[in-house]
């Protein structure tokens, strides 16, 4: 199974469910776990464990069907997307992904620059200025203490003070859901996040910093009139 596999899969959903579909992520993944299980079938990893491999898979493309998700909308705000993984990884990048990635680093001193780890990165392809880093996770304990940690780290420096950092999951095991009694990863999305954005059907209480997923959009476009 391969990244198309769930974009099709996603695909054939918003026929359905239209501007919804973000909702049913969860009910996607859980379609796309048999495939992908009749596929390991056939060539088994060697350990004989598919819910780890199942694990890597779905952690590794949960980010890009979401930055597929979003992709079309960010480009028509006159704004690019770019995964966190080019510009870590790739020893030689075009001028302009170099100047997002100058943009984005933290400074450790005699420690040298480094990147924030997230998945996606959004930012002004005129000026090379990063308006927003995205971490997406399918439950927020996976990663939201250190996503917490990095907009900490941005607001340090006049060059990325700006930087808006986001959560998108799915929430799948309801950190999100309740604003009191607060869990201890919505109270970090609270105060050491810019926000974070729901795919789910559950009833989420939403605040200025949790949202449904449709909302990302027209925050985004907030963030380019300020």
């Amino acid at each position: 199974m391969k990244i198309q596999d769930l974009i099709k899969l996603y695909e054939k959903k918003k026929k359905k469910h239209g501007n919804e579909t973000y909702k049913y992520i969860s009910k996607l993944l859980k379609e796309a776990k048999k495939i992908h299980k009749r596929d390991w079938l056939k060539n088994p990893t060697p350990n004989g464990d598919h819910e780890q491999s199942w694990r890597a898979f779905k952690g590794k493309n949960l980010e890009k069907v979401i930055e597929y998700i979003i992709t079309k909308e960010v480009k028509a705000l006159g704004l690019e997307v770019v995964n966190g993984n080019i510009l870590e990884r790739s020893n030689k990048l075009p001028a302009a992904l170099s100047k997002v990635k100058r943009n984005l680093a933290v400074d450790y001193g005699e420690f040298g620059l480094h990147l924030p780890d997230v998945d996606i990165v959004i930012y002004d392809p005129k000026s090379c200025n990063v308006l927003a880093a995205i971490s997406s996770k399918v439950t927020l304990r996976e990663r939201i203490a250190q996503t917490g940690y990095w907009k900490l780290k941005l607001l340090q420096d006049a060059n990325t003070e700006h930087i808006k950092i986001y959560f998108i999951t799915p929430d799948e095991d309801g950190t999100l859901t309740v604003k009191k009694p607060a869990k201890k990863g919505r109270a970090i999305v609270e105060f050491d996040t810019d926000g974070s954005y729901v795919l789910s059907e559950a009833n989420v209480e939403e605040s200025n910093k949790v949202k449904m997923f449709d909302k990302f959009i027209d925050d985004l476009r907030l963030i380019l009139k300020s």
